[in-house]
């Protein structure tokens, strides 16, 4: 009778916990998203996953020698695995779009107006009882406006490691909602004549340019801020061996095998922190909903810049392209293009949204550094 009894108290269904029964069911929540939505899926399969086997009791997955320990204290906790991330990124990335038309930096300094609004929501929230954030974790919180999930990681393991389950999650669950939760805000803010607005072809781009550039932009970066150049420097590295065109073989690896090799443990890991115990909880909830309100309010200010600008310049200027300075991309640029081609079936947009789209993803970058040296 008591080697029953030990044997039942070694199964999964004696040791079940309610909270990581609703966490293990969180996680399957993402892989539906990922499945049968495509919703970010990279990250949100892996996520989802490791958010299934850190609460299967008894397993040890997140203890001392368990594989998800390992993974996140040897890439998260470090982190190494964002800013592998970011090189592959910008081996991806062509900034040709933004060096024909530079303005569009504005744009994508304009849609991290969202960011630093989030950041005094969150000391507000203390107002709320059992909501306490340090100064430090509204930092990492307000980051999740850029829509950056590598920056956001990032600054959360340097900021607020025990909130970067929930941190994590927003961040990725609101890329992955970029085509359901944009589309209204620019209707709301743009009228049927502005998203009709043609733009003039871009310029052609030389290959020195492009060369030249991502030295000009982590030279910037070292002389002003230096506390960004861990992520512009990797951004920057990548997409220098994609420009050069004498390291094809680093380039195509950056691009493919190391990013892949790196978001698979990336999204185990953040699964890692997402135990019942630290997700299950008020803060959680408030990372939630300050993370809507911040990505709302960068979609919003970069609209509202291109609105702006278009007042301004002499070329006109579709105020759609503003909404893509967040920095999911290319899926913010291509919300962009979709509803200019609904107003007017002849507008493309893509390639102009591309620019304030690649200048979000190093104005997120840059707000990271602001905040890490401010509260650092």
């Amino acid at each position: 009778m008591e080697s029953l009894t030990i044997l039942w108290q070694s199964t999964g269904l004696a040791n079940f916990e309610l909270g990581q029964i609703v966490m293990m069911l969180v996680g399957c929540g993402l892989l539906y998203l990922a499945i049968a939505k495509s919703f970010e899926p990279l990250l949100l399969l892996p996520i989802g996953f490791g958010a299934i086997l850190t609460n299967i009791p008894l397993a040890g997955f997140t203890e001392v020698g368990g594989l998800l320990h390992y993974i996140y204290y040897a890439g998260i906790d470090t982190g190494i695995f964002p800013l592998l991330i970011f090189m592959g990124v910008g081996a991806m990335t062509d900034f040709g779009a933004l060096i024909a038309n530079p303005k569009m930096l504005l744009l994508g300094a304009a849609a991290q107006f969202g960011i630093f609004a989030t950041l005094f929501g969150a000391i507000a929230l203390n107002g709320v009882p059992g909501i306490e954030f340090t100064l430090k974790d509204a930092s990492a919180i307000a980051i999740i406006g850029g829509a950056d999930g590598p920056t956001a990681i990032f600054l959360a393991s340097k900021l607020a490691p025990e909130l970067l389950g929930a941190i994590a999650v927003a961040a990725y669950s609101y890329m992955a909602l970029v085509p359901i939760i944009q589309p209204p805000i620019m209707r709301a803010l743009t009228t049927e004549d502005e998203r009709k607005i043609q733009m003039a072809q871009l310029r052609h781009v030389t290959k020195i340019e492009k060369i030249v550039f991502p030295l000009g932009v982590l030279l910037m970066t070292i002389l002003f801020l230096p506390t960004a150049t861990p992520l512009v420097g990797m951004f920057c590295l990548g997409n220098l061996m994609r420009e050069s065109g004498v390291v094809e073989r680093l380039s195509s690896t950056a691009q493919n095998e190391l990013i892949n090799i790196v978001t698979i443990f990336l999204g185990l890991g953040v699964g890692s922190k997402l135990s019942a115990d630290a997700f299950l909880n008020l803060k959680t909830v408030g990372i939630l909903a300050l993370g809507a309100v911040a990505f709302s309010i960068g979609t919003a200010t970069g609209l509202l810049m291109a609105k702006l600008m278009n007042k301004l310049s002499k070329d006109p200027i579709n105020p759609l392209i503003g909404a893509a300075g967040v920095s999911a991309v290319p899926m913010a640029a291509r919300v962009a293009n979709k509803l200019g081609l609904e107003a007017n079936p002849h507008n493309f947009l893509l390639m102009h949204a591309m620019g304030p789209n690649v200048a979000g993803v190093l104005g997120s970058a840059v707000a990271a550094g602001i905040l890490l040296a401010l509260v650092g």
